[in-house]
């Protein structure tokens, strides 16, 4: 009878527990498309050419843009091909139980938690006042680069570590040495991990905007010439149209973040896949 009873009461739990994990997913999707619908709507009657023009005849976001990609560019040429070997080396070539990658580890986290603005304070006074590069998209990506470093170490390194331990024997087995085997049989396995990574930290680039503030400036009307240059991102852009009254023009800059997002993470899973396939027939 007792074992009677704690199996159906088992069955009653595993049952709510299965409907409270749809009622949470259908409200969470629910919200995410309302959001995305809202927004689309919108903005989509407002986009027009001269939104993308000089800004002679109207605001523009142009320069906005151009200021968006550049930092892009920017920050993830230097914070993923150093966010991911030093992930290499904390999975690869350390002992996980040693205090130093416990430190590491927990510093890591701890920047990855740290304010934004904190980030932008540091390349305020690093970058324009004390190099005096003055407000830079230079100065502003190699700020960003350091506040999503943390996260690609992190997300890689998890990655890494999630590979089954046969995939590096049998590498092993078939002669290869360890260089050859992480970028040989690793790697690949946890391409779609290290994409994640790359994804959450174009995310975060995009859509920063205090940082920025402190270390691009907000030149809206001016599209930058040089890395050098003070400019703005689409972030910026949304802030500067709402503070304005520009409301129609902040709801189609919106609709262009949202499909530059979109843009940039299925080239990010594009590029994923094609190194997984040619490092798989290499």
């Amino acid at each position: 009878m007792m074992k009677n009873k704690n199996l159906s009461r088992s069955k009653i739990v595993c049952l709510v527990l299965k409907y409270v994990g749809y009622v949470a997913t259908a409200i969470a999707m629910t919200a995410l498309v309302g959001i995305l619908v809202y927004i689309l709507v919108s903005g989509i009657p407002h986009l027009s050419p001269s939104l993308f023009g000089d800004g002679k005849d109207g605001p523009t976001i142009l320069p906005a843009l151009v200021g968006t990609l550049s930092l892009v560019v920017i920050s993830l040429a230097i914070a993923v091909p150093i966010g991911m070997f030093a992930a290499i080396f904390l999975a690869e070539y350390t002992n996980n139980k040693s205090k130093l990658v416990r430190v590491i580890r927990i510093a890591t986290e701890t920047l990855a938690g740290i304010p934004s603005i904190v980030y932008g304070l540091f390349g305020y006074l690093v970058f324009v006042v004390a190099l005096k590069m003055g407000y830079s998209l230079l100065g502003g990506g190699i700020t960003l680069s350091l506040m999503i470093l943390p996260v690609i170490v992190r997300s890689v390194e998890e990655s890494l570590l999630s590979v089954p331990a046969g995939i590096r024997e049998g590498s092993y087995a078939l002669g290869a040495g360890k260089v050859r085997t992480i970028f040989k049989a690793v790697l690949p396995s946890c391409a779609g991990g290290i994409v994640t990574a790359i994804i959450l930290a174009v995310g975060r680039v995009v859509s920063e905007s205090a940082v920025l503030l402190l270390t691009v400036g907000m030149v809206v009307n001016k599209v930058p010439v040089s890395l050098l240059s003070p400019g703005t991102t689409l972030a910026l852009d949304i802030y500067y149209f709402a503070s304005f009254g520009y409301a129609d023009e902040a709801a189609a800059t919106g609709v262009v973040l949202i499909v530059l997002v979109l843009g940039i993470n299925m080239l990010a899973v594009l590029l994923g896949k094609l190194i997984k396939r040619k490092t798989g027939e290499a």
